[in-house]
Order: C-alpha cells, then structure tokens, then sequence
C-alpha cells in the first residue's frame, strides 16, 4: 500500500448558523489546546467536580447526578432513555418531530413497548392529549422534547406535562437539545426527572461531553433495576463510580473535550444564564422580523416559536437544496433543509450561543436575500434588512 499523500488540515471559515454545531467560542478553543493529562489526575478530578457545578447551574438543577456524557448528544439521550427503560417498561413518546422517533427507536432497542401520543409537526403537545393518552396506556415513562430541532417548536406548559406524568407514578424524560443555555430552562421548578442536552448547539462546544442529569428518584430506579442495562459504556450504575465519589476507572474521558465543555459553561456562568435567555431571545427575535419582513413565513406560531431553531417556509417554487447550496458555496453560511415530514418545505436557521450575535444575523439576511431573489422568490430584502437592524 502507498504512503498517503495528506496536506495540512484547513477547514473552510464557515459561519454556523444552522441546527448545530454553532461557532465556537475562541476561549473553547484555546481552552480545548492545552496539555492533556490523565483522566484519574488530581487536577482532572477538579475539572470534572467543576464542570459538574457548572452543568447543574445551566439546568437549574441540584441533582448531585449531573455528568457530562462521554459521546455526542445522541450518546446522552441513549444513556437517560436506555437507563430508565427497563425491558418489560413502557414508554410514551411524542409524534410531532423528527426526535421523538428516535426517542421510540431507543425504547424498543432498550427493550420497552412503545406508545404514542400524537400532534402534527409543527405544533406542541396539548396537556389534554397527554392526560388522554396516561389515561389510556398508563406508561411506566414520559418522554417529551423540549425544543424540536425538526421544526422549530419549543414545548410550552411543561410543569402540566410534568405532573400528569407524576399524578400517574411516572418518570419524565426531556430532550433539551436545543434548549439547554439558550431558551428557558429549569429542571428543578419545573420537576423534570431527567435531562438530556448536546454540547454544540446553545453552548457552542464542540461535541464530544454531552450534559445529562438525573434526580434522585430516577437514579433509584437505574440503581434498582433487576437487569443491567444493554450498554456497558452507557450504564449509568457504573459510570457513577467514575463520577461519583470514588472516581474509580469506567473508561478514559474525552478529557480535551471536557475542557471545552468547562469553558463554554464557564461562559454561560459569566453571561449569566437568565441574560443569556434573553440575549437568544433578542438576537433571534431579531432575525425572525426581518425574515418576517422580507417576506417569508414562519413554520411556528408565536406562542410556541423556539428562538435557538428557526424553521421558515420555503418560497413556493423554490428549491431549498439549492439555496442551502449557494449559501455555503458563495457566502460561507450554513443553514439546513427539513427532516422527515418537513423536507423540502422549511429552512432551519440556528440562532445560538456564539452564533447568536447581530452581525451574523445581518450576514445571512442579506445572503439568504440575495440567494432567494436569484431563485426569482418574491421577497423584499431591503426591507427585511431594515427591520433586522430596528429590532437589534
């Protein structure tokens, strides 16, 4: 075999602005460039107590078990639903994106029966259906998401959700991907049993440490099961032996990771996790009116718009892969199309964490603009420019 010829490594400059990653904060990457040392470390060891405190703050939690998950998001969603689902359990999961599928698909590798509680892509779910579907199927656990990365839908009224799901013995499950450091959040308030998070998007860290945390009651559940969980590398039985109070050996840490996760929470801590609600808020509010008044639609009403996920109708007679082509070729600027119910007929424009800033909001108006009056969509782009600028 011939020795591979391989140039140096320069990844385009790229401003992130669709469903995850978002760009990274320069002090995650300087923080992710310093010298490795062991995962059993002294110094380690205060890392990992630290970046636990730092997790339970940004949840709004005081769960003592809050970890950072060896592995990308989907890492972390597998550890809460593959914990809590014992074979013989069943679950009931959201139809209404494209994440509640895959919640479905983890309970049945799990060895739980699925059951469904239904509403349209696009929309939330209605207390009412959730209650219907307890009163039917009595599930064992709840899971719902929280801010639907599919299409642009932040779950309102979740402390209702909570305690029809507690009025019937059950554990709640939350995926707050897309919402943990960018959107309202509050774990401990709002009675959530357990939380699941990714590290790329609102928090603007690299993948590679997902935020996971569990309350006691759920925690009593995984440490009483009768049958250990199908993942070795996931059981959470085991891992608290690593970041319990023993801190004996379970697997070597993503450690570099770990450090950007501190940093980009140390961030969160710094800005002040209220302030930076309101900042996503703002910012992405300020790149929804000018969408608005450019001319294009929404894919969410108000009362339930998710300001770290953007999803926006495609134009009549245009095609969104060729905008999101032209977009990266000539500008530079990731966006995405939809998933699943939603393809072809939404863009998903991200709004988070160090992406969420006006100058990127300016950027991709005035490049989404140019890109749609090339593709002959009727939109108004100066407008929509002048009134981005207005609200921000």
């Amino acid at each position: 075999m011939n020795r591979p010829d391989v140039t140096e490594l320069v990844p385009p400059d790229r401003t992130l602005m669709g469903p995850g990653p978002s760009d990274v904060h320069p002090r995650v990457l300087k923080a992710m460039s310093t010298p490795l040392v062991g995962h059993l470390d002294p110094y380690f060891i205060e890392i990992m107590d630290e970046v636990q405190d730092l997790l339970r703050y940004t949840f709004r939690t005081d769960n003592q078990w809050t970890i950072p998950v060896s592995g990308t998001g989907s890492a972390a969603m597998e550890a809460a639903i593959g914990n809590v689902t014992e074979p013989g359990d069943t679950v009931l999961v959201p139809t209404n994106g494209y994440f509640g599928g895959r919640m479905a698909s983890m309970v049945r590798r799990a060895g739980g029966s699925v059951v469904e509680v239904d509403a349209p892509w696009g929309e939330p779910l209605d207390p009412a259906a959730v209650e219907a579907a307890f009163a039917e199927h009595q599930p064992d656990v709840f899971g719902f998401v929280h801010a639907e990365t599919s299409t642009g839908v932040l779950q309102p009224e979740v402390p209702q959700l909570t305690d029809i799901a507690h009025s019937h013995d059950a554990l709640v499950i939350a995926d707050t991907v897309t919402s943990l450091g960018g959107v309202e959040l509050r774990v401990d308030e709002w009675d959530v049993d357990v939380a699941y998070s990714g590290p790329q998007k609102c928090l603007s860290c690299p993948p590679g440490a997902s935020p996971l945390t569990l309350n006691d009651r759920a925690m009593d559940k995984v440490l009483s099961r009768e049958e250990d969980a199908r993942s070795w590398y996931l059981d959470l039985s085991l891992l608290q032996g690593y970041w319990g109070d023993d801190r004996a050996y379970h697997h070597t840490a993503p450690i570099t990771n770990i450090y950007g996760l501190r940093e980009a929470l140390r961030l969160v801590a710094e800005e002040g996790i209220e302030n930076r609600w309101a900042r996503h808020r703002r910012v992405a509010g300020g790149l929804k009116t000018g969408l608005q008044s450019m001319g294009l639609e929404m894919n969410a009403p108000d009362d339930y718009w998710l300001p770290s996920l953007n999803a926006v109708r495609v134009p009549g007679g245009v095609e969104a892969g060729d905008v999101i082509s032209q977009l990266l070729a000539e500008y530079d600027i990731e966006i995405a199309g939809g998933l699943g119910d939603l393809a072809g007929e939404i863009f998903r424009i991200g709004c988070m964490g160090h992406s969420a800033r006006p100058k990127n909001v300016i950027a991709l108006l005035g490049a989404l603009g140019s890109v749609l009056k090339d593709a002959d969509a009727d939109v108004d782009v100066p407008a929509g420019l002048a009134a981005a600028n207005s609200a921000l």
